[in-house]
């Protein structure tokens, strides 16, 4: 596994986010205030995408079901919000990231 650029900085300002795809993988890169990191792009509940949804701090919300992840750490923080029903999800694949120079690289 070798680390490949995804991105540069200027491409994701902070508290923003950019899904990119390197090989068969979709991966959601995420500005939290300057630090750089890298998860999964599809929510493990239902396959939504991840970059549809709302960023705060470091906490992202998939824009389906509300099901919201720490993007540190990949970690579900909240379970999906579905009328009687809270299905249990797994976290989220991290991947992790390096900065080179201007450059943002993924370890795949």
């Amino acid at each position: 596994m070798d680390y490949v650029k995804v991105a540069t900085k200027s491409e994701i300002p902070a508290d923003t986010m950019k899904k990119v795809k390197t090989g068969e993988k979709e991966v959601l890169i995420v500005n939290v205030k300057g630090n750089y990191y890298a998860i999964n792009s599809r929510c493990t509940h239902a396959g939504t995408d991840l970059s549809k949804g709302k960023l705060e701090d470091n906490i992202i919300e998939c824009p389906k079901h509300h099901s919201k992840f720490d993007v540190t750490t990949g970690k579900v923080v909240s379970k999906p919000k579905i009328a009687f029903f809270r299905p249990n999800i797994k976290d989220e694949q991290v991947y992790q990231v390096k900065i080179e120079n201007e450059d943002i690289m993924v370890k795949i």
